[in-house]
Order: C-alpha cells, then sequence, then structure tokens
C-alpha cells in the first residue's frame, strides 16, 4: 500500500494562524507501489467544506478554496478509495485589523543613535475561572519578543519575529498555549530586545526604524465557562530586566544581580511605532537546531587573570550560554570570532564597528548566561574574567538559523570534497537568519541580493527553503521603486543611498522566484509578483542605451561588476547587457508558463534584439567576447548570447584563460556559480575537474585545505605569503562561492531535473577523471530532495580486468526515485544494458567505463 507522508500546509505542519483562502496543500509518496487516485478533502468541525475530487495519479500538491473566518481550525486529509493515507491540522489567525483588541505598549526608556537602553520585562497578571480548554496567543513586536506563560516558554522560536520593512509589513505568530494556561492565577510575560527594528542594522546606526521596543500581544482563550482575552494596553506593568543591553551587532550585556523584582514596576507607555500591516508568519522561525561543545580550551597568561579561548571545532551562527560562578559584581566578558591570527589570538580586525561580545555580571551565585536577543558567527570565544579553570560542560553553543528541513546531502571518497560540501552547508545556515545574508559576523549582515541569486540554486538543494524565499522575495518586492527598480539588499535599509542595485544583484527579483518555481514546480510565487516583475523589465528597457545595459551613458551606479574577481575585470556594460537579456528571457518563460503567450513572445522578441545588440558591441567577427575575462565568456555561454558557430571558439578561449592562469579561475560572484557547468557543456570537463581540484589559490578547496569550515568571501581571505586579506571586506563565512554545490549534486551525483518541480528527472553524471590517485573520485553518495521525496544516488567506481587480460573500470550506480518521478538516463560513457529511462522506485545499473582516447 502507497503511504503519504510529509503533509504540509502553507509548507508547514500543523500551521497557526494561516491568512491565504487558497492555501496550498502538499505531500509525498512512501513506497514503490503504483501510485493511486487520492483525494484531498479539507473539513472544518467535522463537516466536508471543500474536496478537489479524484486526482490524477502523482498529484503532490493542490490548493483548496475556502472562506475562512477568523481562528478557523480545518482538517486536511488525503485518502484514496476511502481509506486516509495522511491528515493534519491548520488555523487561521487573525484576518482583519478589526480582529485586533490590543495596543502597542512599551517601556518609556529611550536609548540613542550608539546607545541602548535596558530591555524591558512586561508583565499582565490574570485570573482564569474555569478549566482551559483552549488557548491561542497572538503576538509581535517592533523589536523582538520573548514571552513566557506562568514561567515557561511559549514556544523555541528565537530573534521573532525576524525581519521585514516595517513599515509595510510586521509578522505576528500564533502560539497554541493551552497546557500552559491554569485556572487560577497566571502571569503573562514579555522580555523585548531592540533587533532589527531598534538596533544597529549594517554599518549605520542604531533607531533605523524606530526608537524602542514594542508589544503587540492578544491572548484568547476558551474555558468550560465561556471565552475571554487578555490584551496588550494600559494594565501592564513594565521593568527593566537583567539585560541592561543587548543589540545584533554589538552583543549583549548581562547584570545577573537583578531580579524580577529589583526595580518597582511602572505602567506601561501606550505607544504607535511605524508599521505597516501586521500579517502572519509564514516562513520557518529561526530556532535553535544543534547544539556544540568546545573541542579545546587554551589558557593564555595574561594579567590579573588569565584568558581563555574556546574552540567548538566549527564556524557557526548562533550564542553561546555558558555556567559560571564567582563573586557578586564579577564581569565576565565573551569574544567571538572566526578565526585566529599568527599568535593564536581571536581575531577580529575583520569585524569592523561590530563588536560581537557578551558581558555578564555576575550574582555571586551559580549563575546561567543565556542571552535572547543576539547572535554571533564565531567559531572561537575568548573568555575574559574568570578565576577558575573552565570546563567544555560549561560552555554550550547554540546554533540559530531558520529552521528549515535540511535535505540535500554529500559526500565522496575524496575528504576535500565532502568537506567542502560541509563547509558549503554550514555556510548556508549560518546566512539563513530569516533573510539570506551576506555575512553573520561583521557589521553588516544585510539581504545581498546578488549572494543570494547566485546560491539559491543549491539552497534549495540542501533545504527545505522555498517559502524562506518566498518570503525574500516579497522583501524584494516591498523594496522596489516606483521606476520600478530593485535596490542591492532586501529588507532596505539605504545603505549605499541608490535604489538599483545593478547587474546581477537587481536580477534577483526575477532568478529567485524562477528558481524556486524550477525545482517544486510551484507557480504561486511567480503569480504573486507578476505585474512588479514586469515594471523591473520596464526600468531595464527604460534605462539601457540602444539595449546595452550600463555603457558608458549610464547615470547613476553601474553596479558591483563581477564581485571580488581575481585580476579580471569584466566591464560594468557586458555584465548589464547579459542579466538584461536574461530576464528578458526568463519573463518570456514565467508568462508561457502563466498562460499569456502573446506577452511571452514579447519577451522572446526582446531576447532576441537584446542578445543582437550584445553580440554587435561585444562579440567580434571571430567569436571573441569583449574584456576577454572568464566571467565574460561564462555569461556569453550560459545565457546563450552567442550564435552556435562562436561557442566553440569562446568555450576554447575560457579554457585558454584558465590554462594561461595555470589552470586556476579568475571569476567572482557572477562568473563563478556558472563556470563549470559551461565547461562541462561545452565539452572540457577535464578543465572543470582541474579546477575542482586545484589546492592553491582561487580555487575551491584552497580555503578547505587552510582548516576551513565554512566558505570564505574572498578567494584569499588568508594565505601564506599575504596573510589576512583586506580587515575593511573579508568575512570567514560568505555563501556565494559555495554556488559550486549545485554542479556537485547536477554532475558528480548525477541528479537534475528535465522539468520542473522534479517530475522529470534526467540522470547524467559525469565521468570521474582519470587523475592521481589524491584526485581520484571512487565513489559518490547523495540525496537530492524534490516535492514527491528524496532522490538518492550512490555510485562505485572500481578496477577490473577483461577476459583478455586487459585492465578496466566497472561502474555500478544505485537510484532511487520517489513515486511520481520517472527519469531520462544519459550516460554515453558507460558500455553495457544501460535503460534509456527508468520508473520510479530502486534501480542498480552497472557497466563498463568507456573513456575516450
Amino acid at each position: 500500500m502507497i503511504q503519504v507522508r510529509h503533509l504540509r500546509v502553507e509548507g508547514a505542519a500543523q500551521p497557526l494562524g494561516l491568512h491565504t483562502a487558497q492555501p496550498r496543500i502538499t505531500w509525498q509518496y512512501l513506497g514503490e507501489d503504483e501510485l493511486p487516485s487520492v483525494q484531498v478533502d479539507v473539513m472544518r468541525d467535522g463537516q466536508p467544506v471543500w474536496s478537489s475530487g479524484p486526482l490524477e495519479p502523482g498529484t503532490v500538491r493542490v490548493a483548496a478554496a475556502l472562506t475562512p473566518r477568523s481562528r478557523d481550525r480545518f482538517v486536511a486529509r488525503v485518502s484514496t478509495g476511502g481509506t486516509i493515507l495522511a491528515e493534519t491540522t491548520f488555523e487561521y489567525g487573525l484576518l482583519t485589523p478589526e480582529d485586533w483588541h490590543a495596543t502597542w505598549i512599551a517601556s518609556d526608556r529611550i536609548g540613542g543613535a550608539r546607545s541602548g537602553a535596558p530591555a524591558p520585562r512586561l508583565t499582565r497578571t490574570f485570573r482564569v475561572d474555569g478549566d482551559p480548554q483552549r488557548a491561542r496567543l497572538y503576538v509581535t513586536a517592533a523589536g523582538l519578543f520573548e514571552v513566557t506563560l506562568n514561567g515557561k516558554p511559549v514556544s523555541g522560536d528565537a530573534l521573532m519575529p525576524g525581519w521585514t520593512d516595517y513599515a509595510t509589513r510586521i509578522r505576528y505568530a500564533t502560539y497554541d498555549v493551552t497546557d500552559l494556561l491554569k485556572s487560577g492565577d497566571n502571569e503573562l510575560v514579555a522580555h523585548l530586545g531592540d533587533g532589527w527594528f531598534v538596533g544597529h542594522i549594517g554599518w549605520r546606526h542604531r533607531q533605523n526604524y524606530g526608537d524602542r521596543p514594542a508589544l503587540l500581544a492578544q491572548l484568547e482563550y476558551a474555558t468550560d465557562r465561556g471565552t475571554d482575552r487578555v490584551v496588550t494596553d494600559g494594565t501592564w506593568d513594565v521593568t527593566d530586566s537583567h539585560i541592561v543591553f543587548n543589540d545584533l551587532l554589538m552583543g549583549e550585556h548581562h547584570d545577573l544581580r537583578r531580579t524580577a523584582g529589583t526595580s518597582k514596576p511602572q505602567p506601561v507607555t501606550l505607544v504607535s511605532p511605524n508599521v505597516g500591516e501586521v500579517v502572519p508568519f509564514a516562513t520557518p522561525r529561526v530556532q535553535v537546531t544543534e547544539v556544540l561543545r568546545p573541542t579545546e580550551i587554551r589558557r593564555i597568561n595574561a594579567w590579573p587573570k588569565p584568558l581563555y579561548v574556546l574552540d567548538f571545532g566549527q564556524n557557526l551562527v548562533g550564542r553561546m550560554t555558558a555556567k559560571l560562578s564567582g563573586r557578586a559584581g564579577d564581569v565576565i566578558r565573551f569574544r567571538f570570532a572566526e578565526i585566529l591570527d599568527e599568535k593564536k589570538n581571536v581575531y577580529t580586525a575583520n569585524l569592523r564597528s561590530a563588536q560581537q561580545t557578551d558581558y555578564v555580571t555576575l550574582s555571586g551565585g551559580s549563575d546561567i548566561f543565556a542571552p535572547k536577543f543576539t547572535f554571533h558567527g564565531f567559531r572561537y570565544v575568548e573568555v575574559q574574567g574568570l578565576d577558575h579553570e573552565p570546563q567544555p560542560e560549561d560552555f554550550a553553543a547554540e546554533v540559530l538559523h531558520s529552521a528549515f528541513d535540511r535535505a540535500g546531502e554529500f559526500e565522496c571518497s575524496h575528504p576535500l570534497l565532502t568537506q567542502l560540501w560541509k563547509n558549503i552547508s554550514w555556510g548556508w545556515r549560518g546566512n539563513a537568519v530569516d533573510v539570506p545574508t551576506d555575512c553573520p559576523q561583521r557589521d553588516e549582515r544585510l539581504g545581498w541580493t546578488g549572494d543570494a541569486q547566485v546560491f539559491i540554486r543549491t539552497a534549495l538543494t540542501l533545504s527545505d527553503s522555498a517559502t524562506f524565499f518566498e518570503k525574500y522575495v516579497q522583501d524584494l518586492a516591498d523594496a522596489q521603486t516606483v521606476r520600478g527598480s530593485i535596490p542591492p539588499v532586501a529588507p532596505d535599509v539605504e545603505v549605499l543611498g541608490d535604489a538599483d542595485g545593478g547587474p546581477a544583484w537587481a536580477e534577483a527579483f526575477v532568478i529567485c522566484p524562477w528558481t524556486v518555481y524550477h525545482t517544486t514546480g510551484d507557480d504561486a510565487l511567480l503569480r504573486r509578483h507578476r505585474d512588479a516583475y514586469h515594471r523591473f523589465y520596464d526600468y531595464l528597457a527604460e534605462t539601457a542605451h540602444d539595449d546595452i545595459r550600463m555603457d558608458a551613458r549610464h547615470r547613476g551606479f553601474r553596479g558591483f561588476g563581477d564581485w571580488l574577481s581575481i585580476n579580471a575585470d569584466t566591464p560594468h556594460d557586458v555584465i548589464g547587457t547579459a542579466f538584461y537579456a536574461r530576464t528578458a528571457w526568463l519573463l518570456a518563460e514565467i508568462e508561457s508558463i502563466l498562460g499569456d503567450e502573446a506577452r511571452a513572445q514579447a519577451y522572446r522578441d526582446a531576447f532576441v534584439r537584446i542578445r543582437s545588440a550584445f553580440q554587435r558591441r561585444f562579440v567580434t567577427a571571430d567569436g571573441l567576447v569583449a574584456s576577454g575575462t572568464q566571467t565574460a565568456y561564462v555569461l556569453a555561454l550560459h545565457f546563450d548570447l552567442l550564435e552556435d558557430r562562436h561557442r566553440p571558439v569562446a568555450v576554447q578561449a575560457l579554457v585558454d584563460d584558465i590554462a594561461r592562469r595555470g589552470y586556476k579561475l579568475s571569476t567572482g560572484f557572477v562568473g563563478s556559480p556558472y563556470l563549470n557547468h559551461v565547461l562541462t557543456e561545452g565539452g572540457r570537463l577535464d578543465i572543470a575537474y582541474r579546477l575542482l581540484f586545484q589546492r592553491e589559490w582561487p580555487s575551491w578547496l584552497y580555503a578547505v585545505t587552510q582548516g576551513a569550515t565554512t566558505i570564505w568571501e574572498r578567494w584569499d581571505g588568508w594565505t601564506h605569503d599575504k596573510g589576512f586579506q583586506d580587515v575593511g571586506m573579508n568575512s570567514f563565512n560568505h555563501y556565494a562561492y559555495g554556488a559550486i554545490g549545485d554542479w556537485m549534486m547536477q554532475r558528480l551525483a548525477g541528479i537534475d531535473l528535465a522539468a520542473p518541480g522534479f517530475r522529470r528527472v534526467r540522470l547524467a553524471p559525469v565521468l570521474p577523471t582519470r587523475a592521481d590517485a589524491e584526485d581520484r573520485i571512487e565513489w559518490v553518495r547523495a540525496t537530492q530532495p524534490t516535492p514527491f521525496g528524496n532522490i538518492t544516488s550512490a555510485w562505485r567506481l572500481s578496477p577490473a580486468s577483461g577476459a583478455d587480460g586487459s585492465a578496466g573500470e566497472t561502474w555500478e550506480w544505485n537510484v532511487t526515485l520517489p513515486p511520481g518521478t520517472e527519469a531520462v538516463v544519459d550516460i554515453p560513457w558507460l558500455r553495457g544494458d544501460v535503460p534509456t529511462t527508468l520508473p520510479a522506485g530502486s534501480h542498480t545499473l552497472r557497466g563498463q567505463v568507456v573513456r575516450p582516447d
């Protein structure tokens, strides 16, 4: 009997607080039986309110058309032939402003542009008559909140409600607190942090959105005696908490001598923060997903007390908790760093103005330091102020990121490539704290569009993060200007003072939703912002000159170029025109999918016109591309901007440049994601492998050989001959260059999609290189997530002898395709009974390797 698992509504299991009247219901099949016709039913109060009717075998997604009421609870059920395969529940939240009866409240304590105020502790006591039967807490904050009910946390979420363009929209969370509510006296307590709303953002000062954190909360409950609610209003009290300072970039300071009753409660202040529409939180929340202990503690003799450096063995993003003891009033300092300097001290110069430092003042007893409203990027922590030798069990690094399911896995016989994949994964987790950021440690941590668009395909392989990117595309839409331009970061805080992010950055607004559709098969995101995509293209057309984007006539910012390339500056107009053409091509595909063929044809015509302009301006009669950089050739080839007769010429020119550089790449953020794809498609897998296995910088493996556990921002973040790169721009946890993970999954593991959503899969592993023993790949094991379930790939290459005594190689591949999928097999280098197609199920392919002469 086929099974159904992973039943989700709007991407979440048993979500609370939905708003959409057409929630997407998705599931996966498990098993190898033939798929049945299924039916999805939605019930309210035990009564059917919507039914899909019989669905085609293999269906994994429907949208229910409902007329929800505020706080409605539904059951979604998948069945076949009357047999229930799976069911889940979902609830609606506060659908209209009239459903909110709460008022924004805050403390009257206000910090300044560079100084903070103590985190307020807001309290409301109330009495419940009767036995609680149902209770929901609807809560948000202009800032950050952590709420307890009768001393117990209402959730394991962190840094809520995350970061949005607060003036446009702010998200609220819904929590089931039925088990925390009790008959009789109750206490609801909220600690508020500055977060993005009040604290430092990037290299700017504080108070970018507001001058203090504020709370909006509504507790609704039912008992055997009726219903009631508790809302934020003037009846709440406020005191200063033990958190005397908090900031996402600077750190958190606790004075543990303070207790809840240290200061006299004062009435709260009613406020009106500058926030827009209050909407539900519809993406994975930031949570602690893993806890690490120090792998080493090193003592450094210093006066008046020694320093200790904790090594957690992994560059991570999160916060550190500690068990502490000492005299009352003693101050312990924790400084966080990603790397050590040549003297084995923590290296903090690259943090710029971000302090990344926590302080705790001891109470005199057994203390627990547990920060709430900050996070750091670190592997090492320098501890100052202890009067005893610390033990590993006294410290815990809590790994924080948006808690999407981690799905994509890769390992192989080559230890450096396996470590590279781990570094890519850790880099993504560390830079997915509600917003896809560039780095998690220095005074930046912004949602850079260019980084997101180059990495999104790898991100969707590593994790079930489609709804995470739906939220980010909404951030981009909120940041779009009246003219249609897209700024370089979202949420936008005008860090550069320019509303156009420039080529390869602004195009994230089209590339990200297209990639979500391509990997999930869900066109909802394409439809949601359809008009905004057109406005963006119109802006590109308006600011181009003779179909050349960013040429010398352009007034204003011309873009970041091929960011951090190595001695190979690709002209801005080459990059700009290439991405202008790509945008036209993508919009043609999008409009065709959405059913507007006339508009699709208009964009196809535009692509042809821009392509011709690119060729006239940048391509010689011999097929050479202007500037001759690796990135110029990569974009021209990958975006199909060359005539077919010129493609071999361009591939050879690309290879020649790589060879002249000692078989090293020179590409930056723009060209690197496509480089190995272009070489592979151009028949130069040998060069792609040489680049992959290159150990000298610039290369993907150089940082790995230096002990890196995440992806570096620069190819040469640190080198033996030069030491550290420019402290002004030298993160050791960026994910952009980790986009090679997409090629590793598609080509080394051999799993690629042949139709949106992986309904049809292309199984096309590349021939393992015949290299020196240290660069030989003998086996690969990988898992690729799809809407239907996981595809697994495991192959092994073994030496063999023929009947005539000749040496050879055999190859065995075990592949599992989830129900609802099928595969096209493309392995021209394998001799044997190799099928051309495979149905869902488990398969083993074997054969003799045929290598070219």
